[in-house]
């Protein structure tokens, strides 16, 4: 079945060697294949009941078209229908009048697809082709495929579609990320997920919702249903999707309704302005979000659902710039909530490594309100150069809103970064394919948990994340010293005049911390004034540095700060402060002190740390003796040169 696939794959794209080269650009034919393919396959799909359906339809007269979609859905259990006397095969009859009668055809599609041709863009495409001649040669070669269910069953399809998308998306390279996530990574995210639900799956009356925010293609909702489908074939799944891009729109819509989806499975819109599905919570959710995305456009929208307490954008807003944690967010408010019966949602949502880390408020906030819910599971390192878009590190979050009893309280890291293989070649920025024995590995030591090899698999607590980052000083030591610089530094004081000279010189030697006391007692006695800023400005100007000085405090007897001194020591939430400052600072810094009521809360999920080896550095013989040879063979080379 899978060379059948490729086989028709093949012959599909041929269409681009032979009609549209030096018509289109090659990293666009995908653009003109792919609707022309969808276009076949929903005709072959209704060739059997069109003349029915037509004569139904034409019946009901003016009825609304949303009515008649489900007039014709209860009487034929058709999904859309097409009411055009054209096909491609009558149309590519002739060669007069191609572009319209195409146009007509596509007309004739019932009102719930009829977004799939304005988001394929598929008019002015045909026009294109028109004009240069190649519209009639396009159309006649679709219509001699069989695309048709008894030909190509649903799946067999899905595998044709996504192999012409794959090889689509091959031409455009690194903006092919933009909407297709690699389905190596798709298949990971699936596994884990349906991994630890495979219990509740088995019976007659077992049903699933699957959920995607950033539809895409709609590779993960038809990966992971097929998934499910395997596990059990009685199994009930409805897939739910949004998508902002047209043109993916477009892909998503098709490829499952080419696989008997659902016509509204995956619907348009910006999912941070509205959540169109606001009501509706789901067994599974995933997700591939944009990276480092702007969300500026969409600010005002977003800061008012924040300000409705509970509501998805209530824990906290990223930095405008990075969208993500706004989808992270989202995705955990559309888990179903934990049922008695072992069930609840769970999510897996592909990021970058900004959100594992970034400390502005707003993030930590998102990561608080994650960790202290208990709804993060795990999180997965992938490797680097997964991604059509990007070669950076990559994670996936996986969340839980109703946790196995052993993994409650708990959060599992698994580190994926070594499990890949080469690809043959490369696509964009993939340069890499995480195999089925990489991911068994990665689902293995899911699986193991606490047992799992600790060189890539780590359980840890909430607390373990969480930290206080307490202000550290070291307090002064300042002995008192007159001198003229002092003096001019105090003459631009109106409070200051030349009387006071006499009374500063007398204090040379001082105790610093007895200067206020001192030059008070002194003024007075030499009938001068002393209020309290020139204190202050007294005690500034005749302190030096002297570490045999004891420790410094102002007039006020609070401690004086060194300059340079001022530093921030991050102590883990499970430790006690003092204890903690005793073992790491003090036994370096004698004289720091701390201020505890000052702590400020934080968190993070130090991933890198966490698994980190040091490597052991080579010997000093070794690399001397590599030093060695290379003076050497410098030494033999300006030898010849200095020869000629």
């Amino acid at each position: 079945m899978a060379s059948k696939s490729a086989t028709t794959a093949r012959i599909v794209w041929d269409t681009a060697d032979k009609f549209l080269r030096n018509v289109v650009d090659e990293e666009d034919y995908g653009d003109f294949i792919l609707p022309f393919t969808v276009l076949r396959r929903l005709e072959c799909m209704l060739v059997d009941s069109k003349h029915e359906v037509t004569k139904f339809v034409s019946a009901l007269g003016d009825l609304p078209p949303h009515l008649i979609d489900i007039a014709v859905k209860d009487k034929f259990k058709l999904s859309f229908y097409n009411v055009s006397p054209l096909d491609l095969a009558t149309i590519a009859s002739v060669d007069d009048n191609v572009e319209s009668s195409l146009k007509s055809y596509i007309d004739g599609f019932s009102n719930n697809i009829a977004d799939i041709w304005v988001s394929f863009d598929f008019a002015r495409r045909a026009r294109i082709l028109s004009e240069a001649n190649r519209l009639y040669a396009v159309v006649k070669h679709f219509s001699t495929l069989d695309l048709g269910p008894r030909s190509l069953e649903n799946t067999t399809m899905g595998d044709v579609f996504e192999d012409i998308m794959y090889r689509a998306f091959n031409k455009k390279g690194k903006a092919a990320g933009n909407f297709y996530t690699p389905r190596d990574a798709i298949k990971l995210m699936v596994d884990i997920l349906i991994n630890d639900d495979d219990d509740t799956l088995a019976g007659e009356s077992a049903a699933r919702s699957i959920y995607d925010p950033t539809a895409g293609s709609g590779g993960m909702l038809l990966i992971a249903q097929g998934a499910l489908k395997r596990m059990n074939q009685t199994i009930d799944v409805t897939l739910y999707g949004q998508e902002l891009m047209p043109s993916a729109f477009a892909l998503g819509k098709a490829d499952l309704l080419i696989q008997g989806g659902r016509p509204d499975a995956i619907k348009q819109g910006n999912t941070l302005v509205e959540d169109i599905y606001d009501d509706q919570t789901f067994d599974y959710v995933l997700s591939n979000p944009p990276f480092g995305g702007d969300w500026s456009a969409d600010e005002k929208c977003v800061r008012e659902q924040a300000k409705v307490h509970g509501s998805r954008f209530s824990h906290g807003l990223p930095s405008i710039n990075d969208g993500q944690m706004l989808f992270l967010a989202h995705c955990a408010s559309k888990l179903s909530p934990a049922h008695k019966n072992g069930q609840g949602g769970r999510a897996a949502v592909v990021s970058n490594a900004s959100p594992l880390f970034s400390g502005d408020k707003g993030p930590t906030a998102i990561r608080q309100w994650l960790l202290e819910e208990d709804l993060i599971d795990a999180i997965i390192a992938l490797p680097t150069d997964m991604f059509y878009g990007t070669g950076i590190s990559t994670f996936v979050w996986i969340l839980d809103t109703n946790k196995r009893p052993e993994r409650r309280g708990k959060i599992q890291l698994i580190d994926g970064t070594g499990q890949w293989e080469v690809l043959r070649k490369p696509m964009g920025e993939k340069r890499r394919k995480m195999g089925r024995e990489n991911r068994n590995t990665v689902v293995e030591a899911y699986n193991a948990f606490e047992h799992a090899d600790p060189a890539i698999s780590r359980v840890m607590a909430p607390e373990d994340f969480m930290f206080r980052d307490v202000p550290v000083y070291k307090q002064a030591r300042f002995a008192t010293r007159f001198s003229e610089e002092a003096v001019e530094e105090l003459r631009g004081r109106r409070d200051f005049t030349d009387r006071h000279v006499a009374v500063l010189a007398s204090l040379d030697g001082t105790p610093w911390n007895e200067l206020p006391k001192s030059f008070l007692q002194a003024a007075v006695a030499a009938g001068l004034k002393a209020p309290l800023g020139l204190i202050d400005a007294v005690m500034k100007v005749m302190a030096r540095a002297d570490d045999s000085a004891p420790l410094a405090v102002d007039r006020k007897g609070k401690p004086v700060v060194a300059d340079g001194w001022k530093l921030t020591e991050r102590v883990p939430l499970t430790e006690d402060v003092d204890g903690h400052m005793e073992r790491q600072v003090l036994p370096y810094l004698a004289d720091a002190q701390w201020d505890s009521s000052k702590a400020r809360l934080g968190n993070e999920i130090p991933f890198t740390r966490i698994f980190f080896v040091p490597r052991k550095p080579r010997p000093l013989a070794d690399i001397d003796a590599d030093v060695q040879m290379i003076m050497g063979e410098l030494g033999e080379m300006f030898k010849e040169v200095s020869d000629e």
